[in-house]
């Protein structure tokens, strides 16, 4: 197509969507005379940020994260707290562990049994009743047993069913090991018979026979990672084993990013071309493998059955046993294999374009050096977002004083959940009404105002968290749209490229558009907030869900992603023209939004073609590393290295070099992704204003524009 085609096919379509731009003399790249823009969401946003120290502030006035470290008893003071009676009991023990598998502990998250603070668990098995009689002749027996009292006795003055009542002591205690800082039974699996300090049966203090299964089981409710503490603890140490090996691996991993980014400059086409004729060539096997199944099967007796004949089979092997089955994957398959190389043919010149685009991206970055450390800078300001949004979620959950719920062992009492004071609980109406109903402590709260609105603030904290984060990633690509435009509009690369781009435009995009950029992540964390409010109603109404309902979330769940992709989509390119031009949001969003439906075709097939080299990329360094890491942690390079002499899990560090490099290769890739970008809505607005004369010169590189247009470029040398 040549470029007076190109320029009337361009403005047909400005009919439809915006006029394209005209020529500008002075236009020499990214506005440098700016004013501020959306400084009403500037001002708004800034509040914001001023609320959400003040309300950490409050927070932590109120708060005690203590609360969340230590466990807490039935009276809602924590295990090891300082000035209380606790002070030197830092494990909880439960009076009736078998009361845990109540639906109680699954509505409530607490177990409906008495919780007191010990210094030590219990190591061996004695019930009320016995100490009763041993006591007599060996003090020792009550004074060992008297430590697991909620009140301290000289003897054992009540009777079995007074201490059912008062809950003051519990009716049996088992051998026992702390866990999470609770007293948990010390199982043990003898001769694959799981046991309880070495008994398979024992009394549970009121007269009935229990087995180790039971009391499993009831532990479960509470904590279901029991068996998870000697897997901790080995991981622990293959860590502490193996961590300068993982940062080993993921400085290998920076380093092939690295140069993965620069020779793409090289081999991006051939990249391309080799996985894209690669993925022909399995589909090609593929029908040749289907055509092969279906003649062998028309041979065999039993030929004629098909998919009616059988009907519908829960063994899915059935129906590959059917002709039918083998020539219909054959029709779907080479209509796919058609519709990739007519692809191909028809998009060649589009395919030509994306590949001359990475390449020139490749050439950008290595212009400006600078970009490939901005990650780095994102997650740093990531990393201080996330920090202080769990810190003041904490603080809020522990602000206040304890707050005591009605909690019935069976769930079947009519004031259950409601407040009550633990004080006298058993002469209250409510204990006569719900017979072994409890008094606990449910969280913290109070009755002033700000006790009140502890939810609201919790759902400010989470809201303010995401317009953040979404405001940090725009800041990132605002500041790299703008470093990368420098470097398009530069007339003669790299001699025109302005110094320290990228300091620049990050200046540029805090000191203008602060308010811009926070009006973007504004209507990206609204979205996100439906998302997440929806995925909460979901779980909180699972059970309640009819089929319409469940119809209606998968629909609102898909709209809402869509929306959000869509809207990340038009926010990404928004930046870009904001970085260039320095208009508002919606301004920016509006021309983006045309530029992008004037040159759709161009933009779907440089997305698709830029996703899948990149996505080939990560896989690239992510795999890399994991062979040399497996190779090394399994002991299979002692000839080259010596790798860790003892792992007990090997795939722990594995896996941890593996994620940890592809997040490193995305860091960097992220950085290529919008370097591409921003060339290609440089080169769209390149195009519109410019046809390449000496008075109108293009600005894109002679050879990115001998593929882009068959007109040959002006030589730079009379370019002014």
């Amino acid at each position: 197509m040549t470029d007076k085609e190109q320029r009337s096919d361009t403005h047909s379509e400005g009919k439809k969507y915006g006029t394209p731009k005209a020529y500008d003399p002075h236009f020499r790249g990214p506005v440098v005379n700016r004013s501020c823009t959306d400084v009403l969401c500037c001002m708004i946003f800034i509040l914001f940020i001023m609320a959400y120290i003040l309300l950490g502030l409050a927070a932590w006035v109120n708060g005690d994260p203590r609360r969340v470290a230590y466990p807490t008893d039935s009276q809602g003071y924590f295990c090891g707290q300082k000035g209380t009676p606790n002070e030197n009991k830092s494990i909880l023990f439960y009076f009736n562990l078998l009361t845990c598998t109540s639906p109680s502990v699954v509505v409530n998250l607490q177990c409906p049994t008495t919780q007191i603070c010990v210094s030590k668990c219990p190591e061996r098995f004695l019930t009320y009743m016995e100490i009763q009689f041993k006591y007599k002749n060996d003090s020792e027996y009550w004074t060992y047993y008297s430590q697991f009292c909620r009140t301290t006795f000289l003897k054992p003055v009540e009777t079995l069913s007074q201490v059912f009542l008062d809950n003051d002591c519990p009716s049996a205690i088992y051998p026992s090991k702390p866990f999470l800082q609770r007293c948990f039974p010390d199982f043990s699996t003898k001769n694959g018979t799981l046991t309880v300090g070495n008994k398979t049966v024992f009394d549970d203090g009121s007269g009935k026979k229990r087995n180790a299964v039971e009391l499993r089981r009831a532990a479960n409710g509470i904590n279901k990672a029991l068996d998870a503490r000697a897997i901790g603890v080995k991981v622990f140490e293959d860590y502490a084993t193996t961590w300068y090996w993982i940062l080993i691996g993921l400085t290998i991993a920076m380093f092939l990013s690295w140069m993965f980014v620069m020779l793409l400059r090289f081999t991006a086409g051939l990249l391309f071309w080799i996985f894209t004729f690669g993925v022909i060539g399995i589909i090609a096997y593929g029908i040749w493998r289907c055509y092969l199944e279906y003649n062998r099967l028309q041979e065999q007796p039993g030929s004629h059955l098909n998919a009616y004949t059988i009907g519908i089979q829960t063994d899915i092997s059935m129906y590959f046993r059917l002709k039918q089955t083998w020539f219909a994957l054959m029709i779907i398959l080479c209509l796919l294999e058609l519709f990739i190389i007519l692809m191909l043919i028809f998009l060649r010149d589009r395919i030509r374009i994306s590949i001359a685009l990475l390449k020139e991206g490749s050439k950008a970055i290595g212009y400006i050096p600078s970009t490939l450390i901005y990650p780095a800078l994102t997650f740093f300001f990531l990393s201080v977002c996330i920090s202080y949004w769990a810190v003041v979620a904490i603080y809020l959950a522990t602000s206040g004083a304890p707050i005591y719920k009605v909690i019935a062992p069976q769930g079947q009492c009519e004031h259950e959940n409601k407040t009550c004071d633990p004080v006298g609980f058993n002469t209250t109406e409510i204990a006569k009404a719900c017979p072994g109903a409890q008094c606990h402590f449910a969280f913290y709260g109070g009755k002033s105002l700000y006790h009140q609105y502890i939810t609201t603030f919790q759902l400010l904290n989470l809201f303010v968290f995401l317009w953040l984060i979404n405001f940090v990633i725009a800041l990132g690509q605002c500041a790299l749209a703008g470093a990368f435009a420098s470097y398009y509009w530069a007339l003669k690369k790299p001699d025109d490229i302005p110094p320290y781009p990228l300091f620049t435009a990050f200046g540029r995009a805090i000191r203008y558009h602060t308010g811009s950029l926070a009006f973007g992540s504004l209507i990206l964390a609204i979205i996100q907030m439906f998302r997440l409010i929806l995925e909460y109603l979901d779980k909180r109404l699972q059970k309640a869900q009819s089929n319409i309902s469940k119809f209606l979330k998968c629909c609102l769940r898909c709209c809402f992603w869509c929306l959000e992709k869509a809207v990340k989509f038009l926010n990404r390119n928004a930046y870009v023209m904001m970085a260039i031009y320095g208009k508002n949001f919606c301004k920016s969003a509006r021309d983006a939004f045309n530029l992008l439906m004037r040159n759709i075709l161009k933009i779907a097939v440089m997305d698709r073609v830029t996703d899948f080299v990149l996505i080939l990329g990560k896989i690239l360094v992510a795999g890399c590393i994991g062979v040399l890491a497996f190779l090394l942690f399994t002991k299979r390079l002692p000839v080259i290295i010596e790798g860790p002499t003892s792992l007990n899990y090997y795939w722990v560090p594995l896996l941890t070099v593996i994620v940890g490099s592809y997040i490193v290769a995305h860091g960097f890739f992220s950085v290529y992704a919008m370097c591409i970008e921003t060339i290609f809505i440089c080169f769209c607005e390149d195009l519109e204003r410019n046809d390449g004369s000496t008075e109108k010169p293009y600005f894109i590189t002679p050879t990115l524009h001998g593929i882009l247009n068959k007109k040959q470029l002006v030589p730079q040398k009379q370019q002014k």
